[in-house]
C-alpha cells in the first residue's frame, strides 16, 4: 500500500487536466476518455460552433423551388443529438425537401412562409426547430407556454402533438394538445402541470383564454399550420384574435398547402422579413402515386368499391365521400360484406373519431370512409390506397386527397370513380396537374356511356369573331 499513487483531475473552465503520478518502477499509465456528459444547452452550443461546411446551408432567398436530393442527412441541419436519436427511432434517414429548407432557417430565428403539398413532412419542419430552440433556453421553475401551434382540425392537432412527443422524447420539452368536442377538464389538468408547447384548435384555445386558464403573453414561437384550410373553415377572425394576444416580436412560421391571395395578405400581417420556402408546386400531386380513373355509373360505385377491396392488394384504404350520410352508409355496407370499415366525419363524436382513427392506424380497420374536412388532418404513413368514391368538384382538393398515401417517401395508389356527371371534374383535375390519369382497360361495372376522349391539357382559347350586323 506504500506505493499507492493518487491520480488528480483538475476541472477548470469546463476542461479536465490530469496530474499524473510518477512510478518508481517505470510503470506507464495510459488513460482513455470514453465519453463526457454535457447538458442539453452545452450540446446545442457545441454543435452550433462546428465548422459551417459540415452543415447544409440553404439559400435565404425570397422563394425557392429547388428539390433537394437524398444526400442531405439530418445531422447536417444543425439538429442536436437528442433530436437525431429520436428521428432515427422513428425510422427516418433523410429529411424531406421542406425540412431541408426550413429547419436551418427556423433555427436561425427567421420567419418562414412555407408552401408544401400534403405528405411533404412539414410537421417535422417546424416541430424539430421548436423543440431545439426551447430546449436551448429552458426557464427555471415550472414550465409555461412558450410555443403555440395552431391547427384547423382536432385530428391534425392530435397528430402534431404526437410528433412533438416523439421528437422531444429525449428532451425536457413537454406539450399539451387542446381541442373542442371533448371535456376540457383533462386539458386543464395538463396545463396546470406546466407545458412548453401548446398545440391547439382556435375555438377551444380562445375559450380557455376567455376563462383565464391560458395566457399567451410569453409565447416566443408561433406556427400557423394548414393556413388555407383555416380560411376555408372560417377561422380567419379567430386567427386575428390570437395574433393580438401573442407578443409582437414572436418568431412566426406559416405553412400552407396552397397560397391564395388571402394567405399572402395574412402572411404580410404576421411575418417579418420572411423567407418563402416552396419546394413543390402548390397544386402538384406526389410523383410516387399511381392514379387511375374508373368510368362507372353512380349506382354501381359501391359494387366496384367492394370488388376492388376484395381482389386488389389493398391493406389500408382511405375512401373519400362527398357527404357525411354517405360516409356512414358506405362503412356500414362494407362491414356487412365482411370488410372491416369505419367512418369519420364532422357529425361523429370526438371519441368516435379518435376510436376510428386509432383502429385505422393500428391496422384493426382496413377501410376508413371519410369526408374532406374530417380527413384533412389524417397523417398515417402506411396508407396504401386512396379511393375517391365521389370526385371532388374542386380540383385542388384532389391533390390533398391523394396526398394521404405515398407518405414518408413511400409509393401509393389512388383510384378515382367517375360517373357521367363528374366527367367535367376529371377534366379540371387533369388540367391542374398537367397529366392524364391512368385508364385501366379491364374492370367490372364499366359505364355503358363511352369513355370521354383524353383531356386537352393546354386548351387554346377560342376567340369568337363578332359578326357585324348588316344594315337594312
Amino acid at each position: 500500500m506504500k506505493d499507492l499513487k493518487t491520480l488528480k483531475a483538475i476541472v477548470k473552465d469546463g476542461k479536465v487536466t490530469l496530474d499524473l503520478p510518477e512510478f518508481l518502477d517505470g510503470t506507464k499509465l495510459e488513460i482513455k476518455i470514453i465519453s463526457t456528459e454535457k447538458s442539453l444547452q452545452e450540446q446545442i452550443s457545441d454543435q452550433i460552433k462546428r465548422e459551417p461546411e459540415e452543415y447544409y446551408q440553404p439559400e435565404t432567398i425570397a422563394d425557392t423551388g429547388t428539390l433537394i436530393d437524398n444526400t442531405v442527412l439530418f445531422h447536417q441541419l444543425k439538429l442536436i443529438n437528442p433530436l437525431l436519436e429520436a428521428i432515427e427511432e422513428q425510422g427516418y434517414n433523410h429529411p424531406s425537401p421542406i425540412q431541408v429548407q426550413a429547419i436551418p432557417l427556423a433555427l436561425e430565428g427567421r420567419d418562414i412562409l412555407g408552401t408544401a403539398q400534403t405528405g411533404s413532412g412539414k410537421t417535422a419542419a417546424f416541430a424539430l426547430p421548436i423543440i431545439q430552440l426551447l430546449a436551448a433556453n429552458e426557464p427555471k421553475g415550472k414550465p409555461y407556454p412558450r410555443a403555440l401551434i395552431l391547427s384547423p382540425t382536432r385530428e391534425l392537432a392530435s397528430q402534431i402533438g404526437e410528433s412533438i412527443a416523439n421528437y422531444g422524447v429525449y428532451t425536457e420539452i413537454r406539450h399539451v394538445t387542446i381541442y373542442g368536442g371533448v371535456s376540457q377538464r383533462p386539458q386543464e389538468r395538463e396545463l396546470k402541470k406546466g407545458k412548453d408547447v401548446l398545440v391547439a384548435t382556435p375555438g377551444r384555445l380562445l375559450d380557455l383564454i376567455d376563462q383565464g386558464i391560458i395566457n399567451l403573453d410569453r409565447i416566443e414561437i408561433f406556427v400557423l399550420d394548414e393556413a388555407d384550410r383555416m380560411l376555408d373553415m372560417g377561422f380567419i377572425h379567430d386567427i386575428r384574435k390570437v395574433l393580438k394576444l401573442i407578443p409582437n416580436n414572436c418568431h412566426t412560421m406559416l405553412f400552407s398547402a396552397t397560397m391564395p391571395k388571402q394567405i399572402l395578405e395574412l402572411a404580410n400581417k404576421m411575418l417579418v422579413d420572411p423567407v418563402r420556402v416552396s419546394v413543390d408546386p402548390p397544386s402538384s400531386p406526389v410523383e410516387t402515386i399511381d392514379s387511375s380513373v374508373f368510368f362507372v355509373e353512380k349506382s354501381d360505385k359501391f359494387n366496384l368499391l367492394a370488388h376492388l377491396l376484395k381482389t386488389d392488394n389493398i391493406t389500408k384504404a382511405l375512401v373519400f365521400m362527398r357527404t357525411k350520410h354517405s360516409a356512414n352508409n358506405t362503412a356500414k355496407k362494407l362491414t356487412r360484406q365482411n370488410i372491416i370499415a369505419d367512418s369519420i366525419h364532422g357529425n361523429k363524436s370526438q371519441n368516435g373519431r379518435e376510436r376510428a382513427l386509432r383502429g385505422f392506424k393500428n391496422g384493426e380497420i382496413k377501410v376508413l370512409v371519410a369526408t374532406d374536412i374530417a380527413a384533412r388532418g389524417i397523417d398515417i404513413d402506411d396508407i396504401t390506397h386512396v379511393i375517391n368514391y365521389d370526385m371532388s368538384n374542386e380540383a385542388e382538393i384532389y391533390v390533398h386527397r391523394i396526398g394521404r398515401t405515398a407518405r414518408a417517401g413511400k409509393s401509393g395508389i389512388a383510384y378515382n370513380f367517375c360517373d357521367e356527371k363528374e366527367r367535367s371534374y376529371l377534366v379540371d383535375v387533369e388540367r391542374l396537374i398537367q397529366d392524364h390519369l391512368i385508364r385501366p382497360k379491364k374492370y367490372p361495372y364499366v359505364s355503358k356511356i363511352p369513355a370521354p376522349s383524353l383531356t386537352e391539357l393546354n386548351p387554346q382559347r377560342k376567340t369568337r369573331s363578332k359578326k357585324k350586323k348588316r344594315r337594312r
